[in-house]
């Protein structure tokens, strides 16, 4: 019986500490404001298909349990999660800033949603890497796509991949 009303006192305060899931998680935190110095990252994102949909820049931690892991969970754990979303900008190589914690390594992802419905489809999608690894059948490790981050504006240039082929996946000819 006291378990079941601990279980009943506690029940509000775990659910109370849950931060749901959504699109709008490390918005806020990621968005470059207007006369601020840094520290940040200027991401210029070569090689894009076309204009449509929408671009999604992550920024996680430069370790392989950390990187592309859930939005909550690293939230809820303290960690760093920033991301910046816009609709396809028509600049020939779109750059996004994105305001990190502070300087230090990251891993950065940037995802080109062509069709803008908020999921990776490798059929039709393009997506990019910090580092600009090859890609192959799994996600690239942390350490090969880890960007340092000074205490100003750091500028990466992040090359998107498509799918080439049947399988295969890498960037357009001529981006590398």
């Amino acid at each position: 019986m006291k378990r079941l009303a601990a279980l009943v006192v506690a029940l509000p305060l775990l659910t109370a500490a849950y931060i749901p899931s959504g699109p709008e998680l490390g918005k806020a935190e990621g968005q470059c404001r207007s006369g601020e110095s840094g520290p940040a990252f200027l991401v210029d994102v070569a090689g894009v298909k076309d204009h449509t949909g929408k671009l999604k820049l992550e920024v996680y931690p430069a370790n392989d349990t950390d990187f592309l892991a859930d939005d909550n969970v690293l939230l809820m754990a303290g960690k760093t999660f920033r991301r910046v979303e816009v609709p396809m900008p028509a600049d020939a190589i779109p750059r996004l800033c994105v305001r990190l914690p502070g300087p230090g390594a990251y891993a950065v992802t940037v995802l080109h949603d062509r069709d803008g419905n908020r999921k990776f489809n490798w059929t039709r999608d393009g997506i990019g890497f910090s580092g600009n690894p090859s890609l192959g059948i799994s996600k690239p490790s942390a350490r090969s796509v880890t960007a340092s981050a000074g205490s100003g504006l750091t500028t990466l240039r992040i090359v998107m991949n498509y799918r080439n082929g049947l399988f295969s996946v890498g960037p357009i000819k001529g981006t590398r």
